[in-house]
């Protein structure tokens, strides 16, 4: 019996360490890649701008040829919006809408993965000698609870890399 309080103590302490722990962590989470690109920002900006375009260089939609998309809104620009649905889970469902558009400069976009939550992504361009540094990043609120917050560390895990391919397939796209 004795044996059995003890277990019982370190579980209530294990848990307490993860709740409180969890509490401490950022509710907001980040993740950022960057690549550079040989050729002038104008030749970048309708790639990013355009939803549709975008297929042409997304490291997700790539992964599943049966993938659904439907467009909505203009072919570019504010307003220009995309849903997909997959039953591959790491392209799974959501829609997404350019919500900002600042020629040959940025681009932001809101993200809804249903159950999920929400994000928002942004494209930011800037001159980079003869080129252009395109940075691709995303900002999810991660909720209020502790179990969110863990799951925020992971985040640059399971994006980054995805981010970093969609780039290249950026690049290569511009400048091929």
């Amino acid at each position: 019996m004795r044996i059995l309080k003890w277990i019982l103590g370190i579980v209530v302490v294990l848990a307490l360490v993860f709740v409180a722990g969890g509490y401490l962590l950022p509710r907001e989470v980040t993740v950022a890649r960057s690549i550079e690109i040989d050729a002038p920002p104008g030749d970048v900006f309708p790639h990013v701008n355009s939803l549709k375009a975008g297929q042409e260089w997304s490291p997700w939609l790539e992964r599943d040829p049966e993938v659904e998309v439907t467009f909505t809104g203009p072919d570019e620009g504010v307003g220009a919006g995309m849903a997909w649905s997959s039953e591959q889970p790491d392209v799974g469902i959501g829609s997404q809408e350019i919500v900002l558009s600042e020629p040959d400069r940025r681009v932001e976009t809101a993200l809804d993965f249903g159950q999920m939550g929400t994000a928002k992504a942004a494209f930011l361009l800037e001159e980079a000698g003869a080129g252009t540094r395109v940075t691709w990043d995303l900002v999810a609120d991660m909720g209020a609870g502790p179990m969110g917050r863990w799951m925020g560390l992971m985040m640059d895990g399971w994006v980054g890399a995805d981010y970093e391919q969609g780039l290249s397939n950026l690049k290569t796209l511009v400048e091929g």
